[in-house]
């Protein structure tokens, strides 16, 4: 059991990393309604907005799908700015994570006499999920609180074809779930591999007194 564990970890911690690129590259952190025949759903993300349009084309109505990027030509919110950051962060320490989980599994696999390093690796692995799982949570609880509970600022530019003022409904999009499942699978990794840091066991040094008298 204890051998098909130390694998699982790492197949865990990649887990993990996709669904942190998943929610960072995601367009549904905020999923708004309007009331209006021109454009019916709009998809905010933390880099980028999507929409479908209608135009009216030779006297055809047309819909289209529009992406636009969230610059500074928009009112970007306190929860969305910090989100980004966080959710670069978050990725960023996830993929560290990896790199000491992946080297930590080939050094223990090959039985190598290295266990101060495999003790840094897991440290290290398991600080940098534990503060991942710390930056997912609070980008995706801190939007969904202020998005169905609190005043956003976020604001459209003056050229989008709606205003804030016309949103009629606010959706539950994945995610929250998505970030509220990928803490959870941080916060079990890492305890993992802090429960690995107990197993190891300190090299046999023999005393240098000893083998004089030898």
């Amino acid at each position: 059991m204890i051998y098909w564990l130390k694998p699982i970890r790492v197949l865990l911690n990649y887990l993990v990393w996709v669904l942190g690129l998943i929610l960072a590259h995601s367009r549904s952190w905020r999923v708004w309604e309007f009331d209006t025949n021109i454009v019916s759903v709009v998809f905010i993300g933390l880099w980028e907005a999507f929409y479908r349009q209608k135009f009216n084309v030779s006297g055809i109505m047309v819909e289209l799908p529009i992406y636009t990027m969230i610059n500074s030509s928009w009112v970007i919110s306190d929860e969305i700015s910090y989100g980004q950051g966080l959710m670069l962060l978050a990725n960023f320490m996830m993929s560290a994570a990896l790199i000491f989980s992946t080297v930590a599994l080939f050094v223990s696999r090959n039985k190598a006499p290295y266990p101060d390093f495999l003790l840094l690796c897991y440290k290290a692995s398991a600080l940098l999920l534990f503060l991942s799982c710390a930056c997912i949570t609070i980008a995706v609880s801190w939007n969904f609180t202020v998005d169905f509970y609190g005043q956003t600022t976020l604001d459209f530019p003056i050229t989008f074809p709606v205003e804030r003022e016309m949103v009629t409904n606010k959706r539950l999009s994945y995610v929250f779930p998505l970030g509220t499942t990928a803490s959870i699978l941080l916060l079990v990794s890492a305890l993992l591999f802090y429960c690995e840091t107990c197993s190891i066991k300190p090299p046999n040094r023999v005393n240098p007194l000893i083998m004089s008298k030898c």
